[in-house]
């Protein structure tokens, strides 16, 4: 589990009375109309109400069941809190599904902070610890914090880890032999350059499916594809399971011309709310789900398509998560694989 330092989680504080509440009810609309989902977490020292004492749904929590309340346009989930899981293990759990995760309250909490204070108040409290910024009260306040979550959001989402995954694949009928195997203009084979093109990009770089490997890059971490999925995404998924708060910068064997600008052009497209980026090449009728990067976010639309056994990466192009920008011709090249 990552800690909430490098995932976009940030606390809005202050005293009882300082407009926590009235601050995100105003901010929250405005994060929806760009396109964001937005989580709050609300600190409530005294206990959650949630639910009408002596109801069914009560009655049924109260006997230690976890219920969800299934009603026309919203569902409720009322959970037990498992036995040693504090705040950090549900920020994490929320920042896999939501582009935001808002904490109100939680001032001794070592998260990313901003505090709102009172008439009279000079600085936040010395518990607070860091503080990104003090807001004092007036018609002002929502203007600045939306001003700080502009600044601050693009940098906490990048903030994850980037995995670069290779894609290798079995034998190659048309070439006879593996195609990451074959050797590369410069000597490399396709798959030693892969990784070292890689490698300037990425934190890690793992190989994701079976095959033989040439000893020089011996030493890049095996994942087996996955058992409920077949083809590209089976090594996807394979990614994603190992590493689930790194972005994957997934790859194909088969791309001769890859280079760094590629890759640095699809890593500059990383922006919220934005949970896979597929390139689209100009004029093309489909996008390129292998040289490509994954938010991990996007691991649940992934897994949803291996759910209904469809096993092409790009069958999510259309969700509007799904980034889908064009290359420039003068990088457009590094998507040419080795069958044009």
């Amino acid at each position: 589990m990552h800690t909430a330092a490098d995932l976009p989680v940030l606390a809005v504080c202050g005293f009882s009375g300082s407009g926590k509440t009235t601050l995100l009810e105003g901010v929250v609309p405005r994060l929806h109309a760009r396109g964001l989902s937005v989580a709050i977490v609300k600190h409530d020292a005294h206990g959650a109400d949630v639910d009408r004492r002596g109801a069914d749904s009560d009655r049924l929590f109260r006997a230690w069941a976890d219920v969800l309340l299934d009603s026309p346009g919203e569902k409720l989930m009322r959970l037990h809190a498992a036995e040693g899981a504090g705040l950090a293990a549900a920020l994490d759990a929320l920042a896999a599904r939501y582009d935001l995760v808002l904490v109100e309250g939680h001032k001794a909490t070592p998260l990313a902070k901003v505090w709102l204070a009172k008439t009279g108040e000079s600085a936040p409290p010395a518990e607070a610890g860091e503080v990104l910024a003090t807001l004092p009260g007036g018609e002002g306040r929502l203007a600045a914090f939306q001003s700080i979550l502009d600044e601050w959001l693009p940098r906490a989402w990048r903030a994850a880890p980037v995995l670069g995954c290779v894609l290798i694949g079995g034998k190659s009928t048309r070439m006879g032999r593996p195609k990451h195997l074959i050797a590369h203009a410069d000597g490399r084979t396709w798959l030693e350059r892969t990784v070292d093109v890689l490698r300037g990009a990425a934190d890690e770089v793992v190989l994701a499916g079976a095959g033989e490997v040439p000893g020089a890059i011996g030493g890049c971490t095996r994942l087996p594809d996955v058992p409920d999925a077949e083809g590209p995404l089976a090594g996807l998924l394979a990614a994603m399971r190992w590493s689930p708060r790194a972005g994957v910068l997934a790859c194909a064997c088969d791309l001769p011309d890859l280079s760094p600008e590629a890759l640095a052009w699809i890593l500059d497209a990383r922006a919220p709310g934005r949970w896979a980026i597929q390139p689209r090449l100009e004029g093309a009728p489909h996008v390129e789900p292998l040289l490509a990067y994954y938010d991990f976010r996007s691991r649940a639309l992934l897994e949803e398509l291996a759910a209904g056994k469809t096993y092409r990466p790009g069958a999510i192009a259309p969700d509007p998560r799904v980034h889908t920008p064009t290359p420039p011709p003068e990088i457009a090249g590094a998507w040419r694989n080795a069958n044009e």
